[in-house]
C-alpha cells in the first residue's frame, strides 16, 4: 500500500487503452498552468483540421482551422500562444490566445511528434522524422531542424530550461538526445533501454527518468552528467512515468501488466506494483 507523505497528498490518474494508441502516437501535450476562472479550453479536433476555443463561464466555443489531423497541444506558460501539431503531415499551427487568430501551419515533415515548451515560454520544440524543429513563440517562426537519433517519442524540459531532452522512440538506437536550448545543439546521444517511450524530469532538474517499453525498465540519467544510472526492473511494456511535485516518487505505467510501479527517487528502489486497468498508456498526478 502506498502511504504518502503528511505533506503530500497524491492521487492518480491512470489512463488504460492500447499501447500505442494515443493520437499521432504520442501523448498529448500538458497545458499551460493553473489560473483563476474564467479558464479557456482549447480541444483538437483531429477528424475536422480544427481547434475549438472555449471561454470563460458562458463556454462560448469558437472554431479555429489548423492544420491536418491535430492530435497534440501544448500552451506557454504565460497563456499567450498554443502551439498545435498536427500528424499528417507533420505541421505546427501557432494560435494567440487573446484573439484566437491562427498562423499559416508551418510544414515540418511528413509526420508529426510530441510538442514540449520551454519554462520561459520562447521556445517550443517538436518532432519530426530524425528532427527536432524550435519554433520561437513571440512570432511562430521555425528553426534550423535539430538531428537526433530515431524518431522522437518524447520530449521533456528540464526546470531551468537549459536543456530539452528528447527519446528516441526506435528499435535501433534506444537512446536520449540532450539539447541545449541556449544555442539548439545536440549532445552526445544517452543510452538508456530498448524503445525507450516517455520521460519526466525530479521538480529539482537534477534526474530525468526513461520509460523502456521493451526492457521493462526504467533508466535514470543525471542531468549533471547526462550519465545514465543502472536501469530499475518494472513491469512489462512501460509506457508512461510522472512524477510528484515533491520529487520523492515517480510513478510507471506498464501497459502489458496492467501495473502501475511507484519508484522512491531517493533510493531508485521500487515499490510494490499497483494493479491497474488493461493496457495503461497514460499517467498524471495532482499537483
Amino acid at each position: 500500500m502506498i502511504r504518502p507523505s503528511a505533506a503530500v497528498s497524491v492521487t492518480l490518474l491512470v489512463i488504460a487503452v492500447g499501447m500505442g494508441s494515443v493520437a499521432c502516437g504520442v501523448p498529448v501535450a500538458s497545458g499551460a498552468s493553473r489560473s483563476a476562472e474564467p479558464v479557456t479550453v482549447y480541444v483538437a479536433n483531429r477528424n475536422s483540421d480544427t481547434v475549438t476555443v472555449i471561454r470563460g463561464e458562458a463556454r462560448t466555443a469558437t472554431s479555429v482551422k489548423v492544420g491536418r489531423w491535430p492530435c497534440a497541444i501544448a500552451i506557454t506558460p504565460n497563456g499567450t500562444t498554443a502551439f498545435v501539431v498536427g500528424g499528417d503531415p507533420g505541421t505546427v499551427t501557432a494560435i494567440r490566445t487573446a484573439t484566437s487568430t491562427a498562423s499559416k501551419p508551418v510544414h515540418i515533415g511528413l509526420v508529426a511528434g510530441p510538442v514540449a515548451i520551454t519554462p520561459d515560454g520562447r521556445t517550443a520544440y517538436t518532432g519530426d522524422g530524425n528532427t527536432v524543429v524550435p519554433f520561437q513563440a513571440a512570432t511562430g517562426a521555425a528553426g534550423k531542424p535539430i538531428k537526433v537519433a530515431e524518431i522522437p517519442g518524447a520530449i521533456a524540459v528540464t526546470p531551468d530550461g537549459t536543456t530539452a531532452y528528447v527519446v528516441s522512440d526506435g528499435y535501433l538506437s534506444g537512446t536520449v538526445t540532450p539539447i541545449s536550448t541556449a544555442d539548439n545543439r545536440p549532445g552526445k546521444p544517452i543510452t538508456v533501454g530498448h524503445r525507450p517511450v516517455a520521460i519526466a524530469i525530479t521538480p529539482d532538474g537534477k534526474t530525468a527518468y526513461v520509460a523502456n517499453a521493451d526492457s521493462g525498465t526504467v533508466t535514470p540519467i543525471s542531468t549533471a552528467t547526462n550519465r545514465p544510472g543502472k536501469p530499475i526492473k518494472v513491469g512489462r511494456g512501460p509506457d508512461a512515468i510522472a512524477i510528484t511535485a515533491d520529487g520523492k516518487t515517480a510513478y510507471v505505467a506498464n501497459n502489458y501488466s496492467g501495473t502501475v510501479t511507484p519508484i522512491q527517487t531517493a533510493t531508485n528502489t521500487t515499490e510494490k506494483p499497483i494493479k491497474v486497468g488493461r493496457g495503461p498508456a497514460a499517467i498524471a498526478i495532482t499537483p
